[in-house]
């Protein structure tokens, strides 16, 4: 599922750093005591015990803990299409209350329309969903420029008119990540979207996930049981505890971007994995 943004597109800059969020500026998302609970067998489960915490404009972060804990669900909440019961989650000061129209989604699985080529799988938000829809004829040229343009940096150039069963599966994972932000969303919701692939090719989705994500400078939120994933691309990682489940460590991961595969072997990389791990709870 793709949720796509009606803010008008522009053009992407050449630019791969990304702006830091200006000291005291308003945070894109807050959580405010958020929680969670569901009927089961005649009673009431608590899920999510509380959960409080802001996202700055254009940061990465990524939330880990055990199975069952919840993290999902946080997705769906940020998104609108749960929103939040107890408590409430803001964007740009206002709660969500209902599915939000700036988020791109990426899933363990992609989906693209087996009839369509690679180019035309990305061009789709563009084409279904107004104003785009509108001008999609005045400006293809400019969006297919786009496209393209988002292919290169994950080196799909060459692949532009292949149909998705044509490609690997970790093509039609970095296909499927240019399509959720083709849009340039201010909100891109991870959900293990590379958990199915092999380490190598895990790695190679990192990479090009940093890249594209310091072009188009959204708030970036990733779900993964990988915690060398979480430590290589985000800003913050959230550690959340057995349900009912709550924040119960933050850390701030301080290693220069770009990022690279080598940093992994370093002392730093390893602290911050070690740490993390030690605050998981089974």
């Amino acid at each position: 599922m793709i949720l796509f943004c009606h803010h008008m597109v522009q053009p992407f800059t050449n630019s791969i750093t990304p702006e830091p969020a200006a000291s005291g500026s308003q945070p894109l998302l807050e959580f405010d005591q958020v929680g969670l609970e569901y009927p089961f067998e005649g009673a009431i489960r608590r899920i999510i015990q509380e959960m409080n915490l802001s996202i700055q404009p254009g940061e990465f972060i990524s939330f880990v803990g055990p199975s069952g804990c919840g993290k999902t669900s946080v997705l769906r909440m940020v998104s609108g299409l749960n929103p939040a019961p107890i408590g409430e989650i803001r964007c740009r000061g206002q709660r969500i209350s209902q599915p939000l129209k700036n988020v791109g989604m990426a899933f363990q699985n992609p989906v693209m329309l087996p009839w369509r080529n690679t180019l035309n799988n990305v061009l789709l938000p563009l084409e279904i969903v107004q104003p785009y829809k509108n001008n999609f004829r005045q400006k293809k040229a400019e969006f297919i420029h786009m496209a393209q343009d988002l292919l290169s940096t994950v080196r799909l150039q060459d692949f532009q008119k292949q149909y998705p069963w044509q490609l690997s599966g970790g093509m039609r994972q970095r296909a499927s990540l240019c399509r959720a932000l083709i849009h340039q969303p201010e909100i891109l919701l991870l959900d293990e979207p590379f958990g199915a692939l092999d380490a190598f090719t895990r790695e190679e989705m990192w990479v090009m996930l940093q890249a594209l994500w310091m072009r188009v400078k959204c708030v970036s939120i990733l779900i993964t049981h990988d915690l060398r994933e979480a430590v290589f691309l985000s800003d913050k990682v959230y550690v959340m505890s057995s349900r009912p489940s709550s924040i119960i460590y933050e850390t701030q991961i301080d290693l220069p971007r770009p990022r690279t595969l080598e940093m992994e072997l370093s002392d730093e990389f390893h602290h911050y994995f070690s740490t993390i791990r030690r605050h998981i709870q089974h």
